[in-house]
């Protein structure tokens, strides 16, 4: 089984202090909230397409 250090994209200390664990994740979710808004109508776009291929597929089936 794989553990968490076992993980090739993610290193992550093992022994990380808790005020440094807080601002790691503060860090991250800047992060990613950044991102979302730099590719937010990208990302509206593409999911918007999803669903759209989606309720095309469904509506094609017949009910029974």
């Amino acid at each position: 089984m794989l553990q968490p250090n076992d993980l090739p994209l993610v290193c992550l200390p093992l022994d990380l202090p808790p005020e440094a664990a807080a601002e790691l994740i503060d860090f991250l979710h800047e992060l990613s909230e950044a991102l979302e808004r730099h590719y937010g109508a990208a990302l509206k776009h593409h999911y918007d397409a999803l669903a759209s291929t989606q309720r095309g597929i469904a509506s094609d089936d017949p009910p029974f």
